[in-house]
Order: C-alpha cells, then structure tokens, then sequence
C-alpha cells in the first residue's frame, strides 16, 4: 500500500504542479493584458485549487504511513527532516495560500483585481511547493 501511495502522490505531483504553473501564468497574462476574468480562468483557477487540495489529502495518508513520514519525526538528519517535517509544513502553508488567494479573488470586483489575487497568491504556493520537494526521492 505505501509504495502504491508513494506512487500515486508523486505522478500526481507533476499534475498538479502543472496546473498550479498554468494558472499562475494564466493570471499573470490576464493582469499584464488587461483581460476580462471569464469563466475560462475561474475554471483553470480552480481546478488547480481542488488537484492541490487532493494531492494535500494524498500527502496526509503518505504522511502517517510512510516511514520517512510521522515515524522519523524525531530523527534531524537532513534528508528525514525534510520528508518528515519541512516538506509537510511548506506545502500546508503554500496551499493554505492558494486557499486564501481563491477567496480573495471572489471578492474582487475588478477583472485586474481578480487576476493579480490569483497571479500572487498561487504562483507564492507554487514557488514554496517547488522549493521543498524531495528532489532526491521524486526523481529517482
């Protein structure tokens, strides 16, 4: 089952992270264009929201039956802390804020503004995403 899940969460990886570049480049176009926020955008906004959302929901699981995961919690040795602690907690964080950029779009009344709440708040989840994968376990 752990390595299934482990499976699962990194293939999946590459598709929500696909989806989070998109959208954070969606929104900086439509802010550096001037376009209208149209039901395209709503759609690929959150569509990224809810694949991060199920890939944290997949992380969740991996977390408390991996072995990298809960169990090596108390060890400080580089690669288990970043498995165990800072991968976890940065990437809370980082869909935390694209949550928080998804409803702070809904309350934008202007196109510009809705696009510039997107273009920050996802492409920061993104950037804090990238910057705590397991390079050295995802690419192997």
């Amino acid at each position: 089952m752990y390595s299934a899940l482990q499976s699962a969460h990194s293939i999946f990886a590459y598709i929500v992270l696909s989806i989070l570049f998109l959208a954070a480049i969606n929104a900086i176009i439509g802010i550096t264009s001037k376009k209208i926020f149209t039901t395209k955008d709503l759609r690929i906004s959150l569509f990224a929201l809810i694949l991060s959302h199920f890939q944290l929901l997949l992380g969740f699981v991996l977390y408390f039956v991996s072995p990298l995961g809960s169990a090596s919690l108390g060890n400080m040795d580089k690669a288990f802390r970043l498995t165990s602690l800072e991968h976890p907690l940065i990437n809370i964080i980082a869909i935390a804020l694209i949550t928080i950029g998804w409803s702070k779009h809904k309350k934008e009344e202007s196109n510009n503004g809705k696009f510039k709440k997107i273009g920050i708040f996802y492409t920061i989840g993104f950037l804090l995403i990238l910057s705590r994968l397991p390079w050295a376990n995802w690419l192997n």
